[in-house]
């Protein structure tokens, strides 16, 4: 079963309008919410006042303030209520909370809401952190020795997730219902913030029209609708407007970065600076100081063996929307500081950019590979992918076909990524921080049937975890994938989880799925023993059969289950009735998925408008499960990373959000996509987790905008172009040419 293209089976509910989202709920009785949210950027409350309808604001609230999930040393971290208590700090900070009978009468009732502000300077700028990695006495040296340095000034652009299915929660008393990708860690969050036992409260997401990681961060508007459905004891839903996730959603990158490489004669890498400012935005998020900070620097070492490496990051407060994950978190602004400055070292020396970079990879030979800024790489042929890439791409003939249409300039780019996906060894991670363990948990329940439950901590939002897990246990148990099901995304069922984010769901939730795979055969290995009249060491298990060695003795996996529920049938003293097993995987390493990218497009000479017309990549992700699934996966994530590049960027003027509709935002579609060519490259199974997985899910949205800008510079002839490429600034770029 692993490795086989099977169909999702989630799509069948989704294809015929099945599917169970938050806007697909209502309950007897309920009240609809709708907030109040700041116009300013920065503001003191002088008062709220409203004569109608059911209103709250933070003085009503006796919760505790919202804390992050990863706390840096030395970090400031503002106190962030759920509804603002004395000031506001960004546009869109939800100052009060308005209740009524329906969605109309609430947005009436809020209209209402007159709030008295105090204007307020803008705190552009505020240190919040210092972060750094490496060592810098040894990047000066090697510095001092360096025959040649190139530097550059990058901007990582602010962008928003924009998922085609806006944020939600309803809340019954008891039950939340969120459209989050953090069920566990949501429900910690919450339970903290009100003081209640986590026994007190079960969150259940079930199907979320996009996620990309800021649906897997905590927001007010969770606790509110909980706290609101206790105080009133009436259910409590809301859902968010397009408008409204644009100003209160969690945006991501919005890093400024001075680099500096120093390279010998031949073009070989000998040190690397990296100073970085990381918006963090008004607060701290979930997980938006360790982004900026750890996640981002364990990564710029890359694919190339610098010997001496060191990084800055500066993290500050602005008054806009808290930074924090979206697809990629952290690796796409690593990957785009490395990538440019290996062709901008290419062009001063020379040579091929191709060739600068088979001069500075990390050879297979060399693994396990530690890095100057710490992580340990433990398998990797990144020249062999990186070939790979090359020839599916067709590299060596581009120049032949570089002036085939003279309406247009061509260019070709590439880019080479590594990613610390399977987030995350808990032990390095509370070692950075983290206020939260990166273990997973899975439990598999056998019926007496032989049908099978399986339980995980894990949440499905479009990666077909109800596809690709089944494939797992299939395999493992010898049993058929029709007679799996997966429940995820619900603490009522799942005790204990701790989600799904930073493309950890196979290699991290997949590995405690094979082992508590492997439980199960254990203890149908006793029954066996039993049922057979045998000792247990002679009981060997494949293909869903125990049987005895050497002979043609034989139970199935179905007899054995059948036997687990009659203990009349075995010793009690010996055997506990059942079949139903639970384990906990907590990674010793991060899965580092790494791969090359080429972007081949055109650029209109009149107008700037670009047409990306042939991406190829080749991606090592260790063990692929369902490459079906893995395609799409590598596939979406190009188009956000080519979003990224050509066409998305979050504007604020004077804490003012200019881009808070698809008027102003946009967004690739289909027709800006070219057909991709696609492959993996299995011969480097990850070497620490039983599955030999590695990350898939963002892969694509790490190389992208790398490729896509060097492949715009090789058409243009210029050394810079700010990201998004919009055909006006290509347009501009030309001109000055």
């Amino acid at each position: 079963m692993i490795g086989a293209a099977l169909r999702r089976v989630e799509d069948d509910r989704f294809l015929a309008g099945s599917g169970s989202f938050i806007a697909d709920l209502s309950f007897p009785g309920e009240l609809h919410c709708v907030f109040v949210r700041s116009p300013h950027a920065h503001a003191r409350i002088r008062s709220v006042r409203s004569t109608s309808a059911i209103v709250f604001t933070g003085r009503d609230l006796a919760t505790q303030p919202m804390r992050c999930g990863w706390v840096l040393p030395g970090m400031k971290e503002p106190p962030r209520w759920q509804l603002a208590r004395e000031t506001v700090r960004h546009v869109g900070e939800p100052v009060a909370m308005v209740l009524a009978e329906s969605r109309a009468a609430a947005e009436d009732a809020a209209e209402q809401v007159i709030v008295d502000y105090e204007p307020l300077p803008l705190i552009d700028g505020e240190p919040a952190f210092t972060w750094t990695r490496g060592d810098r006495q040894a990047v000066e040296q090697a510095m001092a020795r360096a025959g040649r340095k190139v530097a550059l000034e990058l901007v990582n652009n602010r962008l928003c997730g924009a998922a085609i299915e806006t944020r939600g929660a309803a809340c019954s008393g008891d039950t939340l219902y969120v459209g989050t990708q953090a069920p566990h860690h949501i429900r910690r969050y919450v339970c903290e913030e009100l003081g209640i036992a986590e026994a007190d409260l079960r969150v259940i997401s079930r199907d979320v029209g996009g996620g990309f990681g800021y649906k897997g961060k905590h927001y007010p508007e969770e606790t509110l609708v909980v706290w609101a459905a206790r105080r009133l004891r009436r259910p409590v839903n809301w859902i968010a407007g397009r408008s409204e996730s644009f100003l209160t959603d969690t945006q991501a990158r919005d890093h400024r970065t001075r680099a500096t490489l120093g390279l010998d004669e031949q073009g070989h890498f000998l040190a690397l600076h990296v100073a970085t400012r990381a918006d963090l935005g008004a607060y701290v998020s979930s997980f938006g100081a360790a982004i900026a900070g750890p996640i981002y620097s364990a990564l710029l070492a890359g694919l190339y063996r610098t010997p001496a490496v060191f990084v800055e990051v500066n993290g500050f407060f602005s008054n806009s929307v808290p930074t924090d994950a979206y697809r990629g978190a952290g690796r796409p602004e690593a990957c785009y500081v490395l990538e440019r400055l290996a062709d901008k070292a290419a062009r001063e020396l020379g040579i091929d950019r191709a060739e600068v970079r088979r001069r500075n990879f990390i050879p297979p030979s060399a693994m396990p590979y530690k890095t100057p800024v710490g992580p340990t790489y433990d398998c990797g042929d990144f020249p062999k992918v990186f070939e790979r890439a090359l020839e599916l791409a067709d590299y060596s003939n581009f120049q032949k076909r570089k002036h085939r249409n003279p309406d247009c300039l061509r260019g070709i780019g590439i880019a080479c990524y590594i990613e610390s996906s399977g987030v995350a060894p808990s032990r390095l991670a509370t070692a950075m921080g983290a206020r939260v363990g990166f273990y997973e948990v899975a439990q598999v329940r056998v019926a007496p049937d032989g049908s099978v439950t399986v339980y995980l901590g894990t949440h499905n939002h479009g990666q077909g975890h109800e596809t690709t897990f089944a494939q797992i246990l299939s395999q493992r148990l010898g049993i058929p994938f029709e007679r799996i099901r997966i429940v995820e995304g619900d603490t009522g069922a799942v005790a204990t989880g701790t989600d799904t984010f930073g493309s950890r769901s196979i290699a991290v939730g997949g590995s405690a799925l094979h082992v508590a795979g492997g439980k199960i055969i254990a203890k149908g290995k006793k029954i066996a023993a039993h049922l057979l009249e045998v000792a247990e060491a002679d009981v060997e298990f494949a293909a869903g059969e125990f049987r005895v060695a050497g002979t043609d003795r034989k139970v199935t996996f179905a007899e054995v289950a059948r036997a687990a529920y009659a203990p009349q049938r075995y010793p009690l003293e010996s055997l506990e009735p059942g079949l139903d097993e639970t384990a906990y995987y907590d990674p010793p390493n991060f899965a580092f998925s790494n791969g090359a990218h080429v972007c081949e497009l055109e650029v209109d000479r009149e107008t700037g408008e670009v047409r990306v017309i042939r991406y190829s990549a080749v991606d090592d992700i260790g063990t692929v499960i369902n490459p079906m699934i893995v395609e799409g996966q590598l596939h979406g994530g190009v188009a956000q990373g080519l979003g990224q590049a050509l066409f998305e960027r979050t504007v604020y003027e004077e804490g003012q959000l200019q881009s808070a509709s698809f008027m102003d935002y946009a967004i690739p579609r289909a027709s800006d996509l070219p057909a991709f060519d696609s492959e993996t490259d299995e011969s480097q199974p990850c070497t620490h987790n039983p599955l030999g997985a590695k990350g898939c899910g963002e892969a694509g949205t790490i190389a992208a905008p790398a490729a896509a800008i060097s492949a715009l510079l090789d058409a243009l002839g210029v050394d810079d172009l700010e990201m998004p490429a919009t055909p006006h600034a290509i347009w501009r770029a030309i001109m000055r040419k």
